[in-house]
């Protein structure tokens, strides 16, 4: 299995479990610096491979009024702040292919969105781009699927890839999280990311926004490193999630996230031996 390095993080099987970490979209300048001092001061003092995730623009919202984000100017702007100012490696979501060399010049990893998983220009263009990319596997797919995906990134000769599991549709405003995808994901040869707050998301399931059990997502976090198959966390987090504009009912308070991390961490020693 290949590992993907990105600065000095190595992502894959035998290195330490890795942290993707953020807000789901960019409230503002100040927030975002205030959550990406508080995550990069205690991931140095614990040891913490971090990446910080935000998003300039969320383009897949349930209602055209929702909060979408600053936008790609100020948006990478502001993660161009956090990258210096804190020296750690940035991920953020690209929606469209004219904003992927853009988002390639500040990002470490680009991320392509779980509903645009099989837009073929886009996932090619995030891969010319020679940045690692990361593929969110859709909620409408199988785990094996994805070796299409990872394909047409091949294509580009880009196989800096990173594949994350976020759940697959249940019924109507619902997700199961299948461990055994993590597994399957694995064999296709590149490291795996479990995203454990989108994972309890409940798709548009608060009419005009979607809903979510942010509270199942540490049980579900740990699940997932128990497999063996798990190189990284993803987990979004606000200082005060009550004020999040978006997706604040699936997210973990930065405030549980030590704990929760301590545990995975120890549960990751013992499943790599």
């Amino acid at each position: 299995m290949l590992t993907v390095r990105i600065g000095a993080i190595e992502i894959g099987k035998g290195r330490p479990l890795a942290l993707v970490a953020g807000p789901c979209v960019i409230s503002s300048r100040e927030d975002c610096l205030e959550l990406a001092q508080a995550l990069t001061d205690w991931a140095r003092r614990a040891g913490v491979p971090l990446i910080f995730k935000a998003s300039y623009d969320k383009a897949n919202r349930t209602s055209g009024a929702s909060f979408r984000g600053p936008g790609l100017e100020q948006g990478l702007a502001i993660l161009a702040e956090v990258k210096a100012r804190f020296g750690v490696p940035i991920l953020t979501d690209v929606h469209e292919t004219i904003h992927v060399e853009a988002a390639a010049a500040v990002a470490d990893i680009l991320q392509i969105p779980a509903f645009l998983c099989r837009q073929t220009d886009l996932i090619v263009a995030a891969a010319k781009t020679g940045r690692v990319v990361n593929v969110k596997k859709g909620q409408f797919l199988a785990p094996e699927d994805m070796a299409a995906v990872f394909a047409k990134a091949e294509s580009a000769g880009n196989r800096r890839l990173l594949a994350t599991e976020r759940g697959a549709s249940f019924g109507y405003h619902n997700l199961v999280a299948d461990m055994r995808s993590l597994l399957v994901l694995r064999d296709l040869g590149y490291p795996v990311i479990f995203d454990a707050t989108h994972s309890v998301q409940r798709p548009g399931g608060a009419g005009d926004h979607s809903g979510g059990d942010g509270r199942w997502a540490p049980a579900l976090a740990r699940a997932a490193v128990a497999t063996g198959a798990c190189d990284a966390l993803f987990l979004e987090t606000y200082l005060t999630p009550e004020k999040a504009l978006s997706d604040r009912e699936n997210s973990l308070p930065f405030e549980r996230l030590p704990s929760l991390w301590e545990e995975a961490r120890r549960i990751h020693a013992i499943v790599a031996g």
